[in-house]
């Protein structure tokens, strides 16, 4: 487990992010300015502690979780005793290895089984959407090891395995109509039944962060955004390969 702060003494705002699998801080710093508190979360794994940091008043903490860092939101906020009062659940879901609400548990195990340099660039390339993105952002992609990344992926699949159904509060969930990690039906299946969460369906990639210049941007554009009905369709989404 990574934890990444970033703090100026005069911020009365936090924002809290827990990452996606293969992630490192290259990934969402660049949204990062001097107008807010910034806590990421990444990396997850038990070779190293869980560091929490020192909390101060602040006067709204807004949590976003992405990709598997959805479940990983609900999995360690308890223990971080950060009481957010925006949560942003972005294209993952609370049951992230799942064949009908995440990424189908075939693809998860082969993925698990088949890490190496060449297919996680493809991966990348999946997540940013295609390879002009990968190449247009390629400062954000992830510079990792191969073994940490089966590490943290072994580490993910066997808590997943273990865990109790979801109860953590979403505020928002924003899904990516062209996500080819999670698939886009399964993600709007899943959020369609959590009546309480405001839906939105952005047509952009698994890794959508690049299309606004910071953090309070997105989060603005989340809160003000004008939701449309969902539209359900049986062929909704991409089909989801494996590494």
């Amino acid at each position: 487990m990574k934890t990444y702060i970033s703090r100026r003494e005069k911020n009365n705002r936090l924002i809290v992010v827990y990452g996606g699998w293969g992630t490192d801080e290259n990934v969402f710093i660049p949204l990062c300015n001097d107008d807010f508190d910034f806590i990421l979360f990444y990396n997850y794994s038990a070779d190293e502690a869980f560091v929490l940091p020192e909390i101060k008043t602040y006067e709204k903490i807004t949590l976003i979780g992405w990709s598997m860092g959805v479940w990983a939101a609900e999995y360690l906020s308890l223990k971080t005793g950060i009481k957010p009062d925006v949560t942003i659940a972005v294209n993952g879901t609370p049951i992230p290895a799942d064949d009908h609400y995440g990424i189908p548990l075939n693809i998860l195990e082969s993925t698990l089984n088949n890490i190496s340099e060449e297919n996680m660039e493809n991966f990348y390339i999946r997540m940013f959407g295609d390879k002009r993105t990968y190449k247009t952002n390629i400062d954000r992609v992830p510079v990792r090891t191969v073994k940490s990344l089966h590490d943290e992926l072994r580490w993910l699949y066997n808590r997943i395995m273990e865990q109790k159904e979801p109860g953590f509060r979403w505020d928002y969930a924003v899904i990516s109509s062209n996500d080819k990690v999670f698939p886009t039906g399964n993600l709007i299946g899943y959020w369609t039944k959590e009546k309480e969460t405001m839906k939105i369906v952005v047509n952009l990639s698994h890794y959508l962060f690049h299309k606004w210049k910071s953090w309070s941007d997105f989060i603005s554009f989340v809160e003000n955004y004008e939701v449309q009905p969902l539209k359900i369709k049986k062929s909704a989404g991409h089909k989801i390969k494996d590494l």
